[in-house]
């Protein structure tokens, strides 16, 4: 049995949770097997559960759908097959033979996708399996639940004597009714059935008339109804072998019981696995209803609950269609008690309730709303003292009544132990209590127990600032608008906004200012300290946000610039080139010019011939200055240019002559195989694998684990 006390799962309203789960169910075992769940002992059991019920989930928004997986229990055909010499009815035996064909189409459904269900298949082989008994009641029912003709010899004699004596029935008496038709002895309804059997309405002053036997008259008596002479020997001959049918089935049906009563354990497997498969389905149908995930299961003491939602809660808030908020909170070695502080109604206890609940779902099987990263270990026990504990059955105060908890807690208290406390240390003066809660907390802490307290008390917040392995932590308030705020902050007390809160709800504040003065001065300051320093916290996040953002966006800005600069520097040194080059050619065209007008004015061929030589001379002799080594690199690049651009036309050449002459003797295509969800296939001439998931105009999505992608069914090959 479960060392987490049934005390714990009614503090945590863990039976609130399993109805939620139990109306998911198909059947009545179902729930009630669902409504019995308490928290696993060992921790591969669980797991292995954990493992079942997320391939459970997945199938549920997949298109490989498990099978459907109701049923009617059998209890009462389990107990007759105990009772030695009982006969099992026609009903118990329809009964029998749905629940051995839904385990058959399911361990063959797993089996044949056992590369998706791992742990469903293994689980489901597990299960004692024969066909024989589907088999032998297949022999005895049809299809429609009801005894074959073939059942045996005898009775297929006898329902073949059955139709033809049916049919000597009906013969002989259409004719009796045409003749006394004829004759006007009959009532206008003609005929009628009376227990069973056909009968003549005969007007009464004809039924002398008549030969027949009296079955009955009317209520005024004007009508006799008689069933004729002609048919009452087959009738009394058909009231035998009704009889006589009636007695082989009750020994067919003997002996069928008598076949299957030796499996009586298996059958009681069948049901106790279709029980859990339906169990598995309300835990998966509720985890998509809270968005469960199976987090990341540590094998060190740690827990880690990233953006984790009351399941409960959000559920209700869900329909109202209100925000939910979610908690972040931690729990490892170097921090393994955690002491709340902040306002009244700011969050506390559900914080508190959160951890502890989703902690207890997830040691009895259940998926949890979380993020994927957050990582849970297991707890041996789990220990709470939460909400209204006066015992009115024992006569306890509510301190007393804590107090017995506490010595509870003492007595069971290690390090492999959860310990949960709401407003811990209340019920008593609050000088002692707080002492005493202090000691408490020492013992817990000496014991390295894990857990998560609340409290207003001032020395347990400073106690959780002195010892090195616990911490402080608060709900986030609003002071300026005295609202809570629904986040838990690591790391620093919180106030209790006391004076505060009691302000906004309208108490004056001349008794405020009195109430304040009737308490230690070191007290108020402590608190108001406490006070201003969440505050300064909160302008301090808000300041950090606004700079993050600013940071991010000048850097985005800066990125940009530096683009755009890097733009514009590329377009001015390609102008730079643009304008030296032009410049250089009108400072040609100018001379040139200049010798055209010389030439124009005198014209004089051999002095303009000797300044043209004597111009291109200069240019040439430029144009080595500039670059004597660097022409003979540039020779030298263009040649190796060109030997490669020849290479590759080569290449290319020769490729397309390739190709010319495999056209001319291309072999026959290959047969193609109609492809159909589930196949493994690939592309043509690809070598990535992947299986269909679905298909859809002529288009398959293909899944290749990492992605999925669409391919026309043209161009995929089954692998």
């Amino acid at each position: 049995m479960t060392k987490i006390h049934s005390k714990t799962l009614e503090d945590l309203e863990f039976h609130i949770v399993l109805q939620q789960v139990a109306d998911y169910c198909s059947t009545e075992p179902g729930k009630e097997n669902v409504l019995s769940i308490v928290p696993y002992t060992k921790k591969l059991k669980v797991e292995k559960e954990l493992l079942r019920l997320k391939e459970f989930k997945v199938s549920l928004n997949g298109d490989n759908r498990i099978p459907n997986h109701g049923f009617e229990p059998i209890f009462k055909e389990l107990h007759l097959l105990e009772i030695e010499n009982s006969t099992l009815e026609v009903s118990g035996f329809r009964r029998i033979l749905s629940i051995s064909e839904t385990t058959r189409n399911l361990r063959s459904f797993f089996k044949k996708f056992e590369e998706f269900y791992i742990e469903l298949n293994s689980f489901s082989e597990k299960v004692q399996f024969t066909a024989l008994i589907a088999e032998e009641i297949q022999k005895v029912l049809d299809k429609y639940g009801e005894v074959r003709d073939d059942a045996s010899s005898e009775l297929s004699a006898i329902r073949r004597r059955l139709v033809s004596v049916k049919s000597q029935i009906n013969s002989s008496f259409s004719k009796a009714l045409s003749r006394y038709s004829q004759a006007d002895y009959l009532d206008d309804i003609r005929e009628t059935v009376v227990d069973n059997r056909r009968v003549l309405a005969v007007k009464s002053m004809y039924r002398k008339k008549i030969n027949g036997t009296v079955l009955g008259s009317s209520k005024t008596g004007s009508i006799v109804y008689m069933e004729p002479q002609e048919t009452l020997e087959f009738a009394n001959e058909l009231s035998n072998l009704i009889h006589e049918e009636r007695e082989e089935i009750k020994r067919i049906l003997k002996a069928l019981t008598e076949y299957i009563r030796p499996y009586q354990s298996i059958l009681k497997g069948f049901q106790k696995y279709l029980i859990k498969i339906d169990t598995l389905y309300a835990k998966a149908k509720y985890a998509l209803s809270i968005n469960g995930i199976l987090p990341l299961l540590a094998k060190e003491k740690r827990t880690y609950l990233k953006d984790a939602y009351h399941p409960i809660l959000l559920a209700a808030n869900n329909k109202r269609k209100e925000k939910t908020f979610p908690q972040t909170i931690e729990l490892a070695p170097e921090k393994r008690i955690i002491v709340i502080s902040g306002p009244n109604a700011g969050g506390k206890s559900i914080t508190l309730k959160t951890v502890g609940l989703l902690q207890v779902m997830l040691q009895s099987g259940l998926l949890v709303p979380c993020d994927p990263q957050s990582e849970f270990c297991f707890f041996e026990r789990i220990l709470t003292d939460i909400g209204d504990n006066q015992s009115i059955e024992n006569h306890l105060s509510t301190y007393s009544y804590r107090l017995k908890k506490m010595n509870q807690f003492l007595r069971k208290c290690n390090s492999d132990t959860l310990f949960l406390i709401d407003e811990f240390g209340t019920g008593s003066d609050p000088e002692l209590g707080g002492a005493l809660a202090e000691t408490f907390l020492e013992v817990f802490y000496e014991r390295e127990a894990f857990g998560i307290i609340t409290t207003h008390y001032t020395n347990l917040k400073l106690l959780a600032t002195e010892l090195p392995h616990a911490v402080n932590a608060n709900m986030q308030f609003d002071a300026r608008n005295l609202a809570p705020l629904y986040q838990l902050q690591l790391g620093e007390a919180g106030s209790s906004f006391t004076f505060e809160v009691a302000q906004k709800n309208g108490i004056p504040y001349s008794l405020i200012n009195k109430s304040k003065k009737k308490i230690e001065r070191g007290k108020v300051r402590f608190d108001k300290t406490i006070a201003n320093l969440q505050k300064e916290r909160s302008k301090l996040r808000k300041t950090s946000e606004s700079m993050k953002t600013s940071a991010q966006k000048a850097a985005e800005e800066s990125k940009q610039l530096e683009e755009i600069n890097s733009r514009v520097q590329e377009k001015l040194e390609s102008y730079q080139e643009l304008y030296d080059a032009n410049q250089k050619l009108i400072s040609l065209g100018r001379k040139f010019d200049v010798l055209s007008e010389k030439y124009f004015n005198n014209k004089q061929k051999k002095p303009l011939m000797e300044e043209l030589f004597k111009l291109v001379m200069t240019e040439n002799s430029k144009r080595k200055k500039i670059a004597p080594k660097e022409k003979k690199a540039v020779k030298k690049k263009k040649h190796e240019v060109k030997q490669e651009v020849e290479q590759k036309v080569a290449v290319i050449r020769k490729k397309k002559r390739k190709e010319k002459a495999e056209a001319k003797k291309v072999p026959p295509p290959k047969p193609k195989v109609a492809l159909k969800v589930g196949d493994r296939v690939r592309m043509i001439d690809g070598r990535a694998i992947g299986t269909i998931d679905t298909i859809e105009k002529q288009k398959a999505k293909v899944n290749y684990g990492m992605f999925t992608a669409d391919v026309s069914l043209i161009e995929l090959e089954k692998v």
